[in-house]
This record gives C-alpha cells, sequence and structure tokens, in this order.
C-alpha cells in the first residue's frame, strides 16, 4: 500500500508571493523602461546611472508606501466586520447559531447535522467561525499591511537593480540593446519562478511577464527617441 503523501497547497502564501511579484516585476520593468528611454534620448553616462538609482529610490518608496495604505484599507474592513460579528454574537447568539447551521445546510449538510457542527465550532471560537464561513476572512488570507510594504519596497529594490547594474556595466553605446535584453530575460525568469511557486502553467507565467515588459520598454524607448530628437 503506498504511502500516504500531505496534500501541499499554495494559498497560504498568496499574500507574500503576489506583494513579492509584483515588487520585483515592477522594479525591473520601470527600471528598464526608465533606462532605456533616457538612454533614447541621448543622455550621457552619468545622467543615465543617476535616473536609474533615482528611479530605483523612488519606486521602491512608492510601491511600499502603495502596499501599506492598500492593505490597509483591506485590514480596516476586515477589523471592522469582525467587530460587527462580535456584537451580533454578544447581543443574539441563536440567530448567529441558525445562521452558521443555514450555511453549513447550504453546503449539502442535513438539518440535524448542520445544527450540531455550527454548535460545536461556535462553542470552539465562534468569531472564528463566522469569519470563515460568513464573512470570508481566514486567518491564512487577512490582510497584513507591513509585510506587503515590506515585501514589496523590498522585492522591488532586488528587481530595479538587475537592470541598474547592467547599465552601470555596459558601454553607452550599447546601453539599449543590452539593458532591454537582458531585462526581459529577467522577467522571463521571474515569470517562470512565480508559476512555479504558484502551481500555474511555467510558459503563460512566463509569455505573461515578458510580453508586457517588452511593450513598456518599446513604449519608452518611443518617447525617448522622440524628446531625444526634438530636445
Amino acid at each position: 500500500m503506498a504511502e500516504s503523501q500531505s496534500e501541499q497547497h499554495r494559498t497560504h502564501q498568496a499574500g507574500w508571493l503576489r506583494a513579492a511579484v509584483m515588487g520585483a516585476n515592477d522594479g525591473i520593468v520601470s527600471t528598464a523602461s526608465l533606462l532605456v528611454g533616457v538612454a533614447t534620448a541621448g543622455a550621457g553616462e552619468a545622467d543615465l546611472l543617476i535616473a536609474g538609482f533615482a528611479g530605483l529610490a523612488a519606486g521602491a518608496m512608492s510601491m511600499a508606501a502603495g502596499e501599506y495604505v492598500s492593505v490597509s484599507s483591506q485590514s480596516d474592513i476586515e477589523h471592522a466586520d469582525l467587530a460587527r460579528e462580535r456584537r451580533e454574537q454578544e447581543d443574539n447568539p441563536e440567530f448567529e447559531h441558525a445562521e452558521l447551521s443555514t450555511i453549513y445546510q447550504k453546503r449539502g449538510l442535513d438539518a440535524a447535522l448542520a445544527d450540531e457542527v455550527a454548535r460545536q465550532l461556535m462553542s470552539h471560537d465562534a468569531l472564528d467561525a463566522h469569519a470563515r464561513e460568513e464573512l470570508g476572512i481566514h486567518s491564512l488570507l487577512r490582510a497584513r499591511p507591513l509585510q506587503a510594504a515590506v515585501t514589496s519596497g523590498l522585492t522591488f529594490s532586488v528587481g530595479a537593480g538587475l537592470p541598474l547594474a547592467v547599465a552601470w556595466f555596459t558601454p553607452l553605446a550599447s546601453a539599449v540593446p543590452v539593458i532591454a535584453g537582458s531585462s526581459l530575460a529577467f522577467l522571463a525568469g521571474l515569470g517562470a519562478f512565480a508559476a512555479r511557486t504558484g502551481g500555474a502553467s511555467i510558459g503563460v507565467g512566463t509569455l505573461r511577464v515578458t510580453f508586457w515588459g517588452a511593450m513598456a520598454m518599446a513604449a519608452t524607448a518611443g518617447i525617448g527617441s522622440l524628446v531625444g530628437a526634438v530636445v
């Protein structure tokens, strides 16, 4: 008889994985696009690196602040819903029991079993049971603003540092194709990593990330060329 293997689900990774991939992706795309645009505009090597470092610093802070504000709003909603649910359970526990029982009956349990399941879960942790079943708030998926902010800021910095390092060691004459090509390779690797970690199709994940990265760099290259010609 084959030995049983523990199931490996990836839902608990959703929070940090989303923030990490978003941060790294934005770091690579925005910094590479900035460098390509500035280079095609005819900037010198020093100006190119200054723009890259400025983009890294501004982008990391923007990502961290944006994630913190966004996820904090989600956290505020969760806390408000939980506070309301706690008051309702204190004021009318019988109704809350019936409400939980009805949820289980709609999922296929008979009335007697649904009542017993609701009773036992509420005697163990009533708020957690209603948060999960009624509100859809699971402890593994709760909003964590500080974690999201730190993860996004750090991964943006790492992602932005990749094309910036390439620009540092690449002669200005060949900066545009080298930065663009290496950044697409970085994006492909990131897309494959994110897809594999999340259990999705590696090919689709890789193509999706590199396609939009290429579009962003092409757009900024066009704008840079136009600005350089005018200025």
